[in-house]
């Protein structure tokens, strides 16, 4: 078999081939160092055991488990006896385009987009699939992984279906784990979608929850209100969570100073981003950088 399209380079994760979906196995005996990753990535537990280590503690791994992490967060894996991970890495650009449906999604919306900044998770969301459901996940993992070799220009549809599919039962797992019923669950208020486009549009904005909420014709605790049932966050929590997460991928990605990169994601006071950044990755901005930058830094 060749080797998998992604490469990592000082603590850092990232495809190699610009695709926009790559899955496949990965197996680990005693350890596997602390890392992040450039893109959102699910490991899958199909054998073995070991330690999964993070910013939120250490987790025992079995069959089945499912470990989901938005871009930019860090974990490794410890005390591994035949680990084996099927790894599926997600392009960014997939969820801001292909996938972008996926945040009107009731359980889809949840598992990639609020679940992982919800509840103090810090970006990442755990659950757990039934023997059956995991014979269903892995069906569709093999049939990504074989999509690898295919043109994307005639298999672009394949693979976004094979994805799909995928996360579905994830999405099913996960919604289970939070005690609702999968499907029970209706769409997102269009307020909260649109008030989600608009500070995701615009980070960089000294957005107030006053000015929020006129922008969309509604008061102040109405919209906390919805935001918090779609999301599990008010609004400018959830700001947060983004601002952090860009800032992160600023860090990693490009030669800008921390005080240039706490002014792009909005956060002018250098204090308040410092603390911000690491009450979520644990780390400070500057110790992140030196941890996981990758040497070209410009990708």
């Amino acid at each position: 078999m060749d080797a998998p399209p992604v490469e990592e380079l000082k603590g850092q994760v990232y495809i190699t081939d610009g695709s926009l979906a790559y899955a496949g196995h990965h197996l680990h005996e005693g350890g596997h160092p602390v890392h992040t990753h450039s893109f959102l990535e699910l490991a899958v537990v199909t054998g073995g055991r070991g330690v999964h280590r993070s910013l939120t503690g250490r987790r025992d791994l079995e069959v089945g488990d499912v470990v989901l992490l938005r871009p930019g967060v860090w974990h490794g894996y410890e005390e591994c006896r035949g680990l084996d991970l099927y790894n599926c890495c997600l392009n960014t650009g997939l969820l801001r385009r292909e996938l972008a449906w996926t945040r009107e999604d009731p359980l889809l919306g949840y598992l990639l987009w609020n679940g992982p900044n919800s509840m103090q998770r810090r970006g990442m969301l755990t659950t757990h699939l039934d023997q059956r459901t995991l014979g269903e996940c892995v069906v569709h993992l093999d049939g990504l992984a074989r999509l690898r070799h295919e043109p994307l220009a005639r298999h672009r549809g394949d693979i976004i279906g094979r994805l799909t599919m995928f996360l579905s039962h994830v999405a099913r797992a996960a919604a289970t784990d939070r005690g609702g019923v999968p499907g029970a669950e209706g769409p997102a208020h269009p307020a909260v979608l649109e008030a989600m486009r608009l500070l995701e549009s615009r980070l960089d904005h000294r957005w107030t929850l006053d000015e929020l909420a006129e922008e969309l014709h509604l008061t102040p605790r109405y919209l906390i209100r919805l935001f918090k049932a779609a999301t599990g966050l008010p609004p400018m929590a959830y700001l947060a969570q983004h601002r952090v997460e860009k800032a992160a991928h600023l860090l990693l990605h490009t030669d800008h100073p921390v005080t240039q990169i706490a002014q792009t994601v909005g956060w002018a006071d250098q204090n308040y981003f410092a603390r911000r950044f690491k009450a979520h990755y644990g780390l400070t901005a500057t110790t992140y950088r030196q941890h996981f930058t990758h040497p070209s830094r410009r990708l």
